[in-house]
């Protein structure tokens, strides 16, 4: 009786696994993904970082997707639709119970494709996908060169997207586009796979208004699949990037809200843990090529002290034989004129525009 009955368990066992594996499978034949994302049971997927996504093809002229705003406290969300290669628009992803939502789909094909990206970042919870009701057909990866953008606010698209609702009107994420931020624009220019790590007011040793005494900083969060203090879902970097590209610094150059207490600049402590973040870089993705980026948000003599820091860093690596070198892109000084002096869409694409022939060049080299 007893053997019977560890026969039967160990069946059972192996129906499970094998249950497990054909969704793993039917995902793998059905969707696609980028950026930061988690993977819940069935098709269930949580889109954490700016504009990680997730695509699949279907037949006919019906679409309708299932979307939850995943927090702590019940508050909306936002996702970017591009349907067949062509930008649709944002979404609202309103706050409370999971939802369904129909895509309208204008143009007559035999097959159409769905991207869903995120377009608010990490910090303001996650965007449940459960599901679609289209009729999906198999989709296959291309095998493309890759690109990290590890940043700011500026890099999530902060502030950038204000069609519908006015700066200084509704929530701080209300204007958040990172669909259309630098990184991704650059990246569909290039017809690279792209993976945001960013951070609204994230800094590399202190941040926008805190001296690191209350918030994480990015060499605290960068490891952690949500970009928090919670290490219990560490990032397994299976995203393996030709190139990383870093725009930091923006927030620890800042003067803060001028009514909290700030330190002046610390070059040392900035400088140092920029080394050390560039090492763990490594440590994850071995093989890529490093970018430093300035700031389009600083200039005049803060942009020469990060400049220098920058260069600083650089020279910290000069005898290291075992990676690339590392490469500094200056921005051009602009005027954003997106939300809080931030860049606006447009203002992205110039920055794009600027930032594009680089990285081409870089990923060019043998």
């Amino acid at each position: 009786m007893i053997s019977k009955k560890i026969h039967l368990l160990i069946l059972f066992f192996s129906v499970s696994l094998i249950c497990s594996a054909q969704k793993i499978e039917t995902k793998k034949l059905y969707f696609t993904y980028s950026g930061r994302v988690e993977h819940l049971n069935g098709n269930n997927v949580i889109l954490i970082g700016s504009a990680s996504s997730i695509s699949f093809n279907f037949k006919g002229n019906s679409c309708a997707i299932s979307l939850q705003s995943v927090d702590l406290v019940e508050h909306h969300n936002y996702v970017s639709l591009e349907l067949d290669g062509n930008y649709i628009g944002r979404l609202k992803v309103e706050k409370g119970e999971l939802k369904s939502y129909s895509i309208t789909v204008s143009k007559k094909k035999k097959t159409h494709h769905l991207s869903i990206y995120k377009s608010t970042e990490a910090s303001n919870g996650g965007v449940l996908f459960s599901g679609t009701t289209a009729h999906l057909t198999k989709i296959s990866t291309e095998n493309k060169k890759k690109i990290e953008f590890i940043g700011n606010s500026i890099t999530c698209g902060y502030g950038n997207d204000t069609a519908a609702i006015p700066c200084g009107t509704g929530e701080w994420f209300d204007q958040h586009n990172a669909y259309l931020a630098y990184g991704p624009i650059l990246s569909r220019r290039l017809n690279t796979d792209f993976l945001l790590s960013s951070v609204s007011g994230i800094g590399m040793y202190r941040n926008w208004n805190d001296e690191h005494i209350d918030e994480a900083i990015m060499p605290e969060v960068y490891e952690n699949l949500y970009l928090n203090r919670t290490n219990s879902k560490p990032y397994d970097f299976s995203f393996q990037p030709d190139l990383v590209s870093i725009c930091l610094g923006t927030n620890d150059l800042s003067d803060g809200d001028g009514n909290k207490a700030r330190l002046p600049f610390n070059e040392d402590k900035f400088v140092s843990n920029y080394i050390d973040f560039i090492k763990t870089v490594y440590n994850h993705s071995p093989k890529t090529r490093i970018v430093l980026l300035n700031s389009p948000m600083v200039s005049g003599a803060k942009n020469a002290t990060l400049i220098k820091c920058l260069n600083k860093v650089i020279q910290a690596f000069e005898n290291d034989k075992q990676h690339k070198t590392i490469a500094l892109f200056e921005y051009k000084p602009m005027t954003p004129h997106g939300c809080n002096s931030h860049p606006d869409i447009e203002d992205h694409k110039l920055m794009a525009d600027q930032l594009t022939p680089f990285l081409k060049n870089l990923l060019n080299e043998k």
